[in-house]
């Protein structure tokens, strides 16, 4: 099959490997910045330009967007999908994870447990957030924060109204989560691909740091999930329409709750913890499902 991933580094390690991973499968695998793709965008034939030629005709495409170029990539991979290219990512599904707001309300509609969240426009109404969420500490996130920043714990209902001020002085958007202390500052990122999770890490933040992320010098160790916690992923990445995710749950006293979903996992971190060949498995879920599954949105929406 001919693949293109989209992504803007082909030095990331997840990149690499998903080349690497196809390859060895005896695919054809393109490596494509998504920045310098152009789109024609016509009624009978619409295509994908990139460095003054129109784009081969591809099997599939793997969109590696950033939370940078979520518009416009997303837009890439909408036209590929007006092109009849199977992706493993829909557009719709990525633009959904993507909004934090969003996702969260729509697992909220479907059942599935969150972290106690508000969101609000005026600071006059910080004081009823912080108490409605539990109380402090809270911990306060800015909507457009990737990777842990903007992520920040407020010990005291003081210092959540001054911080929560403070941003919103600064006309940004902000969610307030209750503190899930019994999470003891881990995290466990379920890898999702298809209805299946198939691998899962314990992230343990660093010394005196509540956020686990592992390039801020968390760690990673294997973990059995409970029943719960597994569906509780699936779950989580049907409500957002993604094939393949990484979910990240806490563990709290009232069951698993979702943190996040999102629609471009790296491979590295879960790779190293598990030894499993992830980037393989999909490229496996790519063979199964591309001839014979079409975009769901066939690009709408």
């Amino acid at each position: 099959m001919k693949i293109a991933i989209l992504s803007r580094n082909p030095n990331l390690y997840s990149t690499r490997r998903l080349k690497e991973a196809g390859e060895a499968r005896g695919h054809d695998v393109d490596i494509i910045d998504t920045l310098h793709c152009y789109m024609d965008i016509t009624q009978s034939r619409p295509n994908v330009r990139y460095h003054g030629e129109e784009l081969p005709k591809y099997d599939a495409v793997i969109p590696r967007i950033g939370a940078s170029v979520t518009f416009y990539g997303t837009a890439v991979a909408r036209q590929f999908e007006m092109m009849g290219t199977f992706n493993i990512n829909e557009s719709v599904a990525i633009s959904r994870s993507r909004d934090k707001l969003r996702s969260l309300q729509l697992l909220s509609r479907k059942g599935i447990g969150l972290p106690r969240t508000g969101f609000a426009n005026k600071a006059d109404n910080a004081k009823d957030l912080i108490k409605n969420v539990g109380g402090a500490p809270v911990v306060i996130k800015l909507l457009e924060g990737t990777q842990g920043i903007g992520v920040v714990l407020a010990e005291t209902a003081k210092a959540a109204e001054s911080i929560i001020e403070a941003f919103m002085g600064l006309k940004a958007n902000i969610l307030v989560q209750e503190f899930v202390k019994e999470a003891g500052g881990a995290d466990i990122r379920c890898f999702v691909i298809g209805n299946k999770v198939v691998a899962a890490i314990k992230r343990q933040g660093a010394e005196g740091e509540f956020r686990s992320n592992l390039h801020r010098g968390g760690s990673a160790e294997l973990i059995k999930l409970t029943k719960e916690e597994r569906s509780t992923a699936i779950n989580a990445a049907k409500v957002m329409g993604l094939n393949v995710c990484g979910v990240d749950l806490l563990q709290s006293q009232n069951g698993p709750m979702v943190m996040e979903v999102n629609s471009s996992p790296g491979l590295e971190g879960i790779e190293t913890a598990t030894k499993k060949d992830i980037a393989g498995m999909i490229f496996e879920f790519i063979e199964k499902n591309a001839n014979n599954a079409s975009n769901k949105t066939r690009g709408q929406g």
